[in-house]
């Protein structure tokens, strides 16, 4: 199975042998590439029960549950890592998600599509609209989109909460892309950090 590239991005980022939550696990996808080519002891949480089922029928321990509520519940450094792929938009306090993922967590690894890139600021700059591009692939009001940040509000975020960035990976059409520039360059980023 291909992975998308933001997803090869984060699968590079896990250890072997690795306790995982992923958050937002969609349909698993992940969470099993993770299980059959690095045997990790994979868990999930996703709020959409058809994910949920999808999942579990790719043989997963996912359950159903809303980031946003239930994190608080997971104990301590439950995990060794905690993924948080393309999710971190949608949540009600993004600030306050990844404070739990650092909290149930050693390392947690976040990815996220760039407001700051060109298309989307050209869209708005010069069409007068939200853009819709291959990381935002849906009109405005069809979105789970709610809390809009780029590669450097996030850096700013992550910095406020003294977390330690190990890693990026920046991508555009399905490719790394350099850190120079990113902010405007990248459509996707892929973040790893340590408290």
């Amino acid at each position: 199975m291909t992975l998308r590239a933001d997803l090869a991005a984060i699968a590079a980022a896990v250890p072997p042998g690795a306790r995982v939550l992923d958050i937002g696990c969609g349909d698993g996808a992940l969470l099993a590439h993770l299980r059959d080519t690095k045997g990790v002891d994979a868990r999930g949480i996703d709020v959409s029960a058809a994910n949920v089922a999808g999942a579990v029928a790719r043989g997963l321990s996912v359950v159903q549950g809303d980031a946003d509520a239930d994190l608080p519940d997971y104990p301590d450094d439950s995990f060794d890592m905690a993924i948080l792929s393309d999710t971190l938009q949608a949540m009600q306090r993004p600030a306050a998600v990844l404070d739990q993922l650092v909290r149930i967590a050693r390392r947690a690894v976040v990815s996220f599509p760039n407001f700051g890139h060109w298309r989307v600021r050209g869209s708005l700059a010069f069409g007068g609209h939200m853009p819709v591009t291959k990381s935002l692939p849906v009109s405005w009001h069809e979105t789970a989109n709610i809390h809009f940040c780029t590669i450097d509000d996030f850096r700013a975020l992550a910095a406020e909460k003294r977390l330690r960035v190990e890693s990026a990976a920046f991508l555009s059409g399905g490719r790394r892309r350099s850190a120079a520039f990113a902010n405007l360059l990248a459509e996707q980023a892929v973040f790893v950090l340590a408290r």
